[in-house]
């Protein structure tokens, strides 16, 4: 039977990215990160999300290694956080990522956020790393439309990924019709909104009729809106449970009540007060 771990999302230079996996943001403990990351991929997550600013890439790669999964069945991103922004300290950054993941590349590398004086020279970078073959997909985090549209402005290879907060409280519904017009994908980080939907009446009278948690009918909204989602959870119970999300589905107008929750409403930063 096919697995939530089976979907992908087409990105424009035709690379495959898996449209699940882990977030590992707050993971600071470095056995938990082994422990979580090591149980994701034996449940069956090929998409591991993590950054600079998390440090904890070591350990990402350390539980990667120890996995026995081959590199190349894997899809790894990380990100280049906002004081190492700018073109030679991107790529200086990119230097140290890859060295404490012990890897030769990544599969996607991002920005973290759009530092006002750095954020294009920043993907400047990352358009080099990708002409050198370093990474596999290009791509940005906490992109407004304006945003990306400066970086069109000089870019020779668009963004293939923008990672934004998304989830039913903010749906993004203008910046995904944007994206989705210049074949930019999107990943929805916070995709549960930090746990402030997981006691709501809606959601849970959905997740009653289907047997499933508050969490999983988040999850599935997100799959079936072709939307890349990375819930991070520490909890190996919570680790499975995210995952199992292939044996149901949202009818549409479950689809159309989860949709009405939109509230543009932030757990997050704006990038634009950042």
């Amino acid at each position: 039977m096919s697995t939530i771990f089976d979907h992908m999302i087409l990105l424009s230079n035709g690379v495959q990215m898996p449209q699940f996996g882990l977030g590992t943001y707050k993971m600071t403990d470095p056995e938990e990160t082994l422990r979580a990351v090591e149980k994701a991929i034996s449940l069956g997550y090929r998409a591991i999300d993590t950054a600079s600013i998390y440090q904890n890439e070591r350990e990402v790669g350390e539980a990667i290694r120890n996995s026995g999964v081959p590199r190349e069945e894997l899809f790894i991103t990380s990100k280049v956080w906002n004081d190492e922004q700018g073109y030679d300290e991107t790529l200086r950054a990119f230097e140290r990522s890859l060295t404490a993941l012990d890897m030769n590349y990544l599969d996607l590398y991002l920005t973290h956020w759009p530092v006002s004086a750095s954020y294009v020279d920043t993907y400047r970078a990352i358009e080099r790393l990708y002409d050198e073959k370093l990474i596999r997909a290009t791509g940005v985090s906490n992109h407004h439309e304006h945003h990306l549209q400066e970086l069109f402005a000089i870019a020779n290879i668009r963004p293939m990924v923008n990672q934004v907060e998304l989830h039913p409280l903010l749906t993004q519904q203008p910046l995904r019709e944007f994206c989705h017009e210049h074949q930019i994908a999107v990943t929805s980080w916070s995709p549960l909104a930090r746990g402030k939907l997981l006691q709501d009446p809606t959601l849970s009278a959905i997740a009653s009729q289907h047997d499933k948690t508050v969490a999983q009918v988040i999850v599935r909204w997100h799959i079936q809106h072709d939307l890349i989602v990375i819930p991070k959870s520490v909890t190996i119970e919570r680790i499975k449970e995210n995952g199992e999300v292939s044996d149901f589905a949202l009818s549409s107008s479950e689809m159309a009540m989860i949709d009405a929750l939109n509230r543009d409403e932030r757990t997050g930063t704006d990038p634009d007060t950042y």
